[in-house]
């Protein structure tokens, strides 16, 4: 079930998602990983978004080889299920395996300005 806030982040998210598979098919790992971590500091305070945004993340590490950053996928699902409703998010956190998972991190002014217009028609 996707909640209002799900709903209203949900064209911020896509377009990130969007980006991210056009440098998927443009053979750009790198670019393509930063636009899933833009989704994930955009949906994090949303279960759903939150949960996909790690999957789609774990897809990218096995389709790149990725060891480390399968096995922090996988653990981050995990997580993004079950804490996310209860609000236990690192805000800003970017969400690949090269941070820790309870690291709050600055959200930079573009995500942020989302977020609050996001929250501020609930």
């Amino acid at each position: 079930m996707i909640n209002q806030l799900a709903k209203n982040l949900a064209p911020f998210i896509e377009e990130e998602l969007v980006l991210a598979a056009g440098a998927r098919s443009n053979g750009n790992q790198a670019v393509e990983f930063s636009h899933l971590e833009n989704a994930h500091v955009i949906g994090q305070e949303s279960t759903y978004w939150h949960v996909k945004v790690h999957w789609l993340m774990l897809l990218w590490a096995i389709r790149n080889s990725s060891f480390k950053e399968f096995v922090g996928q996988v653990l981050r699902v995990f997580g993004a299920a079950t804490k996310t409703a209860i609000g236990l998010v690192p805000p800003g956190n970017t969400g690949g395996a090269n941070v820790s998972p309870f690291k709050v991190m600055p959200i930079d002014k573009r995500q942020m300005a989302i977020i609050q217009k996001a929250k501020a028609s609930l």
